[in-house]
């Protein structure tokens, strides 16, 4: 069985180049596209977009993702936001040709009563679910913090409620780790609902390292999901310096103080390089 290991690139580089650079650096030729050339995926002009498009093929890059902030609402917004992003996204598609797409699940700002956010989280997730699947999209919904998909037991109700061939759910060992969680226990709760992995890891105390030094029991779920059979989409996310494209995205956790005196590039690949490392050790193709 064979594993592609894609990477959110706009963590060695803002521009195109730069992420194409850091891609073939580190022997990868699939990118989860989140920023790029100053823009968020959800809003790339579709002229750069084409020019970004034409840049990759010719590098010999492939899109696995797009990594969009799709769901990083609140639930008292409106979802027409996203719904534009979303079709957005749609135009994109064919310029890329990529057809999956990340999301999330609404912050709960006002702090309303959990049944209440769980069910305003799950119909506008069914609302998303159908809009894409009217254009062609595939959904992947990230567990992250502070969002109604931020523990094991709501990403197992999310699962539960709308997993199918539309709607994917991604397994993030760091944002388990950040919410106080047992990753491992979790993984158990929902190997089965995994469709894909974003290689990310933190210490118990929340700092940033490389996949499989932290708390994110990274190498043994690993393990076992090959010796399972599972098969999926990997991302290296590693946010071990927190660049300007890590620090729009809100994260959790503590930037690591060993890399701040690296370039984005070189972090990025330390990254990548333990990451292919680790694949290798387990036993992965």
């Amino acid at each position: 069985m064979t594993w592609n290991l894609s990477a959110f690139a706009d963590e060695a580089g803002n521009s195109c180049d730069e992420q194409i650079a850091a891609l073939q650096r580190a022997g990868l030729n699939l990118i989860d596209i989140r920023f790029l050339e100053t823009f968020n995926i959800s809003e790339l002009p579709l002229d750069i977009a084409q020019t970004a498009a034409e840049k990759l093929s010719a590098a010999g890059v492939s899109v696995q993702m797009f990594g969009s902030p799709i769901g990083k609402i609140d639930i008292a917004d409106d979802l027409e936001i996203d719904i534009k992003k979303l079709r957005h996204l749609a135009a994109l598609a064919p310029i890329f040709n990529c057809r999956s797409v990340r999301i999330f699940s609404y912050f709960n700002q006002s702090e309303r009563a959990h049944e209440a956010w769980e069910t305003e989280s799950l119909q506008r997730l069914s609302t998303l679910k159908d809009e894409a699947q009217a254009l062609g999209l595939v959904l992947y919904h990230e567990n992250e913090s502070h969002i109604f998909g931020d523990k094991c037991a709501d990403v197992f109700t999310i699962a539960s409620a709308l997993r199918d061939d539309n709607f994917r759910m991604i397994f993030d060992f760091d944002n388990y780790n950040q919410n106080g969680e047992n990753v491992w226990q979790n993984w158990q709760k929902l190997k089965n609902v995994t469709d894909a992995f974003h290689l990310k890891d933190s210490t118990p105390e929340g700092q940033h390292v490389v996949i499989g030094q932290g708390a994110g029991y990274a190498k043994e779920i690993l393990s076992d999901a090959l010796q399972s059979g599972w098969n999926g989409l990997l991302s290296l996310e590693p946010h071990l310096n927190h660049s300007g494209a890590v620090a729009a995205t809100g994260p959790g956790g503590i930037a690591n103080q060993e890399f701040q005196n690296m370039s984005e590039a070189d972090s990025f690949h330390l990254a990548a390089q333990e990451a292919t490392a680790l694949l290798k050790e387990i036993g992965a193709q």
